[in-house]
């Protein structure tokens, strides 16, 4: 079912970070190794929303940017696109019978292949959500039902998959999983929400289970996994429908878990954990905001710290900025946030609630209406350098922005734009 859509507008102008991407990157067997330049998973190489990049413009024409190309024929849904090794990976849903598919496009903006994963999600808000994560020559694909697929990412060959729900006796959030499933080692790891399996590992490459996380037991909620290293200890850490958790990540053990949201009747934990220097901050979409909660020393233990009334974002995510944290909340403000003592450095309406990413000292905001702006990355103010308004496509803007050699990518429906953002 490969086809090439595409339309091209012009031609391209000429912590942590470390140690997460070794955790992540350098344990891979094949020689496509991910390189800082590349986005390879939801929110960027260490799964924060940063890019190391430098180099790119901190100011936009008046008439905003004009794409370099546009893809159709991607399906509907809300994925981000991954990138690496030269190429573009994003899921869409297509047909009457609500077929997933995986597209992978090349950096001109040409589909070289296209593959189907069976069904994706079709009830609240329709649409495939997961954003595949590359692993050398390898990419992993969570579809809305819960089923777990690797895919040789040259061909699109489906290697293994697995029904999580069905084996770990899951139950699908209200809107769907639309975790990105995260590679630690020789593993993969998702929330299947089951009993004793809230948490799984599998071979990354056999998919045969490698852990489960026996003795914590909760229902997914969206929350893409991260990880934390703290005094020699890896730790999975994420978000269920009633937990905030922190396992082994080595052998799925629960380390330690904080009660969070405990009376919410749908549980929206769509945003990742962001965390430094022992101090780890969620929120909680639809309710009043956030917890900082402050890791002990060893790892092996969290105490609650400040909370705040402000930053409830739903599903836009957040980044963390030299001790800074910035995201949208509920009421279509943005915010910014002191991670250390929980003091609000400031709230506007800016360009209304949405996504962001960061990179050379700018934010990159997205609205969900649509406008795109570039934001410089300060907690002295939102101060909006430029904006303009992304036209192409219906329905929500709710694939988070993704930058990558130069480029912005940004999806909104069956389309997906390239924009040239590098300085001249």
């Amino acid at each position: 079912m490969t086809h090439n859509t595409s339309r091209l507008f012009g031609a391209s102008d000429t912590i942590r970070p470390l140690l997460l991407a070794t955790v992540l990157w350098l344990t891979v067997s094949s020689a496509t190794i991910a390189r800082g330049e590349d986005w390879p998973q939801f929110r960027g190489l260490n799964r924060d929303g940063k890019s190391p990049e430098t180099g790119l413009r901190k100011q936009w024409p008046a008439e905003g940017l004009t794409p370099l190309w546009v893809v159709e024929g991607i399906g509907k849904g809300y994925s981000s696109a991954s990138v690496a090794g030269g190429m573009l990976f994003t899921t869409g849903m297509v047909g009457e019978k609500n077929e997933g598919i995986l597209s992978a496009i090349d950096l001109s903006g040409k589909i070289k292949w296209q593959t189907s994963y069976g069904p994706d999600w079709s009830e609240m808000h329709p649409g495939s959500r997961s954003t595949p994560t590359i692993d050398g020559d390898r990419l992993y694909e969570l579809s809305g039902v819960g089923r777990l697929f690797c895919l040789d990412a040259k061909s699109g060959a489906i290697l293994w998959s697995r029904d999580l729900p069905k084996e770990f006796a899951g139950e699908a959030p209200m809107c769907g999983f639309a975790e990105a499933p995260l590679i630690y080692k020789n593993t993969v790891i998702c929330t299947p929400g089951g009993k004793d399996a809230a948490l799984v590992a599998l071979d990354k490459t056999t998919g045969k289970t490698v852990w489960t996380s026996t003795g914590f037991s909760d229902q997914s909620a969206y929350c893409s996994p991260i990880l934390i290293e703290r005094s020699g200890i890896c730790l999975v850490v994420t978000i269920t429908a009633r937990h905030v958790a922190g396992l082994d990540a080595d052998t799925g053990k629960p380390i330690w878990t904080y009660p969070f949201d405990t009376n919410a009747k749908d549980p929206n934990h769509s945003v990742a954990p962001v965390y430094a220097d022992g101090r780890l901050y969620v929120t909680s979409g639809h309710r009043d905001g956030g917890q900082m909660l402050e890791i002990s020393t060893d790892g092996r233990t969290v105490t609650p710290g400040w909370t705040d009334t402000v930053l409830n974002t739903l599903h836009g995510g957040l980044v963390l900025v030299d001790g800074y944290i910035y995201g949208s909340n509920s009421k279509d403000k943005w915010v910014c946030l002191d991670l250390k003592t929980g003091h609000v450095m400031y709230q506007t309406r800016g360009i209304g609630m949405g996504s962001l990413a960061y990179a050379d000292g700018m934010l990159y905001c997205y609205a969900e209406k649509g406008t795109l702006a570039l934001v410089r990355a300060t907690p002295t103010a939102y101060d909006l350098i430029s904006q303009f308004k992304v036209t192409q496509g219906d329905g929500p803007h709710w694939a988070h922005p993704v930058i990558s050699s130069g480029r912005l990518y940004i999806r909104h429906a069956e389309f997906l734009m390239a924009y040239d953002v590098a300085a001249r």
